[in-house]
């Protein structure tokens, strides 16, 4: 992936003259001037098509990216079966968390599930902000939370022994994905057939 060559001003003239980036850090802590800078000359916005790859275990991933519009999922593969590990929509920052931050391989595929619009976040820029602003820490910390219990959430979801009790957990925890994700990412999700998630629908 590489950044189009444009000033800070014509990047971002859609998004209010400014790196979204920015709106999501600022829930979380006030930025100062500077951090707002090197965001805004460093992060630059991507669009996928609905079921293009934005990662595969070819690439060497170098950034994370926050989703402005549209869904991604995270899969591995089992031979031929794909394993579908995570669906993330607007608003959250997603990539290929097995070598996240480090030097390696990935076995992690991230493929657009909707037609998509993302924010590219360069890890370097993370490095950076985390090692030179306090402020940066603070909002790493908050989002390292959040991210923390979603992946505990999806970890229980996955022990439930009943594939209905699972569908209904995933009915309570993800509501906004069902209308939006196809059946058979969320079976792969839920770790059950496409043919017994159908029925279970379909009884409740």
């Amino acid at each position: 992936m590489i950044a189009v060559n444009l000033s800070d001003e014509d990047r971002w003239k859609r998004f209010n003259n400014f790196s979204p980036l920015i709106s999501i850090f600022k829930k979380f802590h006030p930025l100062n001037d500077e951090i707002e800078r090197r965001i805004n000359q460093h992060t630059f916005p991507v669009s996928y098509k609905k079921n293009k790859f934005l990662v595969s275990p070819v690439d060497r991933n170098k950034y994370l990216f926050l989703i402005v519009k549209g869904v991604v999922r995270g899969f591995i593969k089992d031979g031929k079966t794909e394993i579908t590990t995570w669906i993330a929509k607007e608003n959250e920052v997603v990539g290929t968390i097995r070598n996240l931050w480090i030097e390696g391989d990935s076995e992690e595929y991230l493929q657009a599930l909707e037609d998509v619009e993302l924010i590219a976040i360069p890890h370097v820029l993370s490095d950076y902000l985390y090692e030179n602003f306090p402020e940066a820490n603070i909002v790493g910390r908050k989002m390292m939370e959040l991210y923390y219990r979603s992946a505990e959430e999806r970890a229980y979801l996955c022990r439930i022994s009943s594939a209905e009790k699972r569908y209904k957990r995933f009915l309570l925890s993800f509501p906004d994905l069902i209308n939006r994700v196809s059946l058979k990412y969320i079976a792969s999700f839920l770790g059950v057939r496409l043919e017994t998630l159908s029925r279970i629908r379909a009884k409740i």
